[in-house]
């Protein structure tokens, strides 16, 4: 929108609008003009492109007429969700000034700005997943990242020293909205996610940051919270609360504190491996058949929302998952978590609530939400107390009860409020003796009209007359048609009906604009007594946002316990040496959908055997066999049962995975050049301590190369790295490195072949597989006959020539150290191309050595 800055040929009201505007050019502004939300200019074709809404005009501007569109302003909040969901931002500008006092425009001021990262409206948040905003910042190599989530208040921030670090954990919080600074030079690991906000390079100073984040806080340092040093990082979160200020136009109480997440409390998850193991969201995008969609049982939100995150994030501290494990434990064997479901489904969002409460934005129904899960508590302490061995001793430590705070939202709130204050009749009875004196007056003083109707019908002697209210034209005296002529000359007509006659006395036309006063002197003091309810309910916000969170995670461990009841999943065992030791160890997503009982499988993996070579068909279970390794290790790291017959887990570091592969076009990478940059980010990554899958490596290119990739790949990680390491493969020569390297052994998926049908056993034996069963997988596929009949063939020749390589030979050539082994013919071929001078040769006498060459080759 190009505009003179000489506003005086537009309207007032056209005015203010453009001044408004100006303030915020880059998004969309939503202008109240009473019943709508108006938008105009550039902003308004847009949002009719965006929302689907008829494109109007409107006025005129330098001859032309004024582009306008509009949304109800009481159906808002489904067009803001729209537009959030397509990562665009709103300003949301309200009439402040009061239109019966005002000359000219009424006053308008922009409230708050809607942002994807910034909501905390409930229609607008998606109820069981985080909705992150972040800010990276970076200082030399170092980078630096701040993450909020308005909707609870969690402050966090983290430092990594590449850029694959940064890239997992964008990967892992998705957030919705990322900030970062005008001169940022590593814009590629941005270049996947939406909501990008380029933000002035001074909102990133330190001095600023540290100044603001202490105002915030209350504190005048930040010691304790521990992120004094993390300076990188700081810089990148000052911005953030600083946006998050901007946008909201209020305080903002609870963002109380401050946290450092470091990658050494964490196993570390890489981009690819959260791919591939579909904790969250499957290979489609979808969420169906993840692992979280197994475990999340939970009866809250938050504890939803909190159970992807400790999906996400499994913990290296073997002291916390052992509480949290006890706490299953205690859970399961009581069957508590069966007497806590009634009471945790009646908890609701609070912590969203809370949120909401701190912005001063909650509706009448989320206190009402509120004090309905504040009602739960006691019943909650009491279970707790009664079955803790000493599990419980943090939570109950850190659950409150709130039985004043409960009792206050009761008797001041209603038990089914309107769904806006605005509405009026929020606040109960006997709350306020005032309120209840405008409201009895607003309600038409009965007795007042009760005894005013029987003086006028003795006055009159007209016994059809009595006295009534509509919404349109107020209060009335009704006559029937037939007694209308009675009416005295000092009644006024007010309306003609088909039977009747209503009119109007001044008596009550006075009585009329005293109970419209009083109509509108409630709704302001209800008004003001649903904002005190606020200042009541703030100073318990710490409080209840550490109940929340410890709700939250009663709710995950009870699901967990659950889940291992309904799943049949037994509690793992941490070990302090390099191993994993599962014994009928299952796949947790697979084994929920089969329909027929899942073949469970055992694993040992530790200092002296830790890499397996995996043979064995396609469609045999391999993948899965290596998949369900990575989810029973992680299942184990976040506090949970295990589906296995028991489970020994070692300290773990980074879990990898390199399966599957596909192109990368939009950054120009093939398949092959995406699964290299997969495999060379485990080999600089990975450790001892590390969990490591590959399956199929070398695939995307020829045999000898991709054999030989392999090779070095498995030898790299059996030799140097000493990771614990599942390598599945159909490069039958990878089968020979047991006998080469020590801790390499070979395993293989069993299969059994009935006539042109193959079976697949599932099951994992020692040694390496028999053969491939290449064929019989391609004849299961549906390739026509002829082609596999004709690949039979082929193979019956290719076999023929490969017995004249001798095993010796073979051996030779994975070792990279033999020369080739050249037969007569070829050498002198090779002999008389040397003698050659092609640059000596005429057209003829090259033709003629062609010939020559020709019968060398032939003879």
């Amino acid at each position: 929108m190009t505009l003179d800055s000489d506003l005086s040929s537009y309207t007032p009201m056209m005015q203010q609008y453009l001044q408004l505007k100006a303030e915020y050019p880059d998004i969309l502004l939503f202008y109240r003009m009473g019943d709508f939300y108006e938008l105009f200019f550039e902003d308004a074709k847009r949002a009719s492109e965006l929302l689907d809404i008829t494109l109007t005009k409107r006025g005129r501007s330098v001859g032309e007429p004024i582009p306008m569109a509009g949304v109800p302003y009481h159906a808002v909040e489904g067009y803001l969700a729209k537009l959030v969901q397509l990562g665009e931002s709103v300003a949301i500008c309200e009439q402040i000034g009061d239109p019966a006092t005002t000359k000219g425009p009424v006053e308008r001021q922009i409230v708050r700005i809607v942002t994807p990262g910034t909501i905390s409206d409930e229609a607008l948040l998606p109820e069981r997943q985080d909705n992150l905003i972040a800010c990276i910042y970076q200082e030399k190599k170092l980078f630096g990242l701040a993450t909020l989530d308005m909707s609870s208040g969690r402050f966090q921030i983290s430092e990594h020293t590449n850029e694959a670090s940064v890239t997992a954990e964008l990967q892992r919080i998705m957030p919705v909205e990322i900030l970062y600074p005008e001169n940022f030079a590593a814009m590629s690991l941005l270049e996947h996610h939406k909501g990008l906000r380029r933000r002035p390079i001074w909102e990133f100073e330190l001095v600023t940051a540290i100044k603001l984040l202490n105002k915030q806080f209350g504190t005048q340092d930040l010691k304790g919270f521990g992120v004094e040093k993390a300076i990188v990082a700081l810089c990148a979160a000052g911005c953030l609360l600083q946006y998050a200020k901007e946008t909201q136009r209020t305080a903002l109480p609870h963002i109380n504190a401050i946290s450092l997440a470091q990658e050494s409390d964490f196993i570390i998850i890489d981009v690819a491996s959260r791919r591939n193991l579909e904790l969250t969201q499957n290979l489609a995008g979808g969420t169906e058949n993840t692992l979280a969609a197994v475990l999340d049982y939970c009866n809250t939100p938050m504890g939803s929302r909190l159970l992807k995150r400790w999906i996400h994030q499994p913990l290296r501290q073997c002291e916390k998952l052992l509480k949290r494990q006890n706490a299953v434990k205690q859970l399961l064997n009581t069957d508590l978590y069966s007497a806590l479901k009634p009471f945790l489904q009646q908890i609701g969002d609070m912590e969203r609530i809370l949120a909401r409460v701190a912005l001063r934005s909650a509706r009448p129904r989320d206190l009402t939400r509120l004090r309905h899960g504040l009602g739960q508590i006691p019943d909650i302490l009491s279970l707790l107390q009664q079955h803790n061995d000493g599990q419980f001793d943090t939570l109950l430590g850190q659950i409150k009860d709130f039985t004043e705070l409960y009792q206050l939202l009761s008797k001041a709130i209603i038990d089914t409020p309107p769904l806006l204050i605005r509405d009026g009749g929020v606040i109960a009875p006997g709350y306020n003796a005032e309120l209840d004196e405008w409201r009895d007056l607003a309600s038409g003083a009965t007795q007042f009209l009760e005894n005013l109707e029987i003086r006028e019908r003795q006055t009159t002697g007209i016994d059809s007359l009595k006295i009534g209210f509509n919404a349109v034209h107020g209060y009335y005296i009704q006559i029937s048609r037939g007694q209308a002529e009675k009416a005295p000359a000092h009644y006024v007509r007010r309306q003609t009906l088909k039977n009747a006659e209503r009119f109007i006395i001044p008596e009550l036309k006075n009585h009329e604009d005293k109970v419209l006063k009083a109509q509108g002197a409630a709704l302001a003091l209800e008004k003001q007594l649903y904002e005190e309810l606020f200042d009541l309910v703030l100073p318990h916000l710490a409080d209840l946002q550490l109940t929340s969170l410890a709700l939250a995670e009663l709710d995950i461990l009870a699901n967990l316990a659950e889940r291992a009841e309904t799943l049949n999943y037994v509690a793992p065992t941490f070990s302090k040496q390099i191993e994993i030791k599962i014994e009928g160890g299952r796949h947790p997503v697979v084994e929920t959908v089969l329909q027929q009982p899942f073949i469970s499988n055992p694993l040992q993996l530790n200092q002296q055997r830790h890499l397996l070579i995996i043979t064995g068909p396609n469609m045999g279970g391999k993948s899965t066999y290596m998949r369900q390794t990575a989810l029973i290790a992680l299942m184990a790291y976040i506090g949970s049962f295990v589906p296995a017959e028991s489970a020994m887990i070692g300290p773990l570091d980074r879990i990898f995975t390199r399966i599957g592969a596909s192109d990368d076009l939009a950054s120009g990478r093939s398949t092959f050049m995406v699964e290299m940059s997969e495999m060379a980010n485990i080999l600089h990554q990975a450790t001892n301590h590390s969990l490591v899958l590959i399956d199929e490596i070398g695939r995307g290119t020829s045999t000898y190369d991709g054999l030989s990739l392999a090779w070095a790949c498995a030898e790299w990680l059996a030799t140097e790295l000493r990771s614990l390491t599942l390598f599945a493969t159909h490069y039958f020569e990878l089968t020979a490195l047991p006998d080469q390297l020590s801790g390499c052994m070979n395993i293989h998926l069993d299969a059994k072949e009935h006539g042109d049908t193959i079976a697949f056993m599932h099951s994992v034996q020692d040694g390496a597989a028999s053969k491939s069963y290449g064929l019989a997988v391609a004849q299961l596929a549906g390739v026509p006959r002829p082609v596999i009949q004709l690949a039979k063939n082929k193979l019956k020749q290719l076999e023929t020539l490969s017995k004249h390589n001798t095993q010796s030979n073979l051996q030779t050539e994975l070792d990279f150290a033999a020369e080739p082994v050249v037969d007569e013919r070829t050498q002198a071929l090779v002999q008389y191309l040397a003698s050659l001078d092609p640059d000596e040769l005429t057209p003829k006498q090259a033709l003629a050595e062609l010939y020559q060459l020709k019968k060398l080759q032939q003879s």
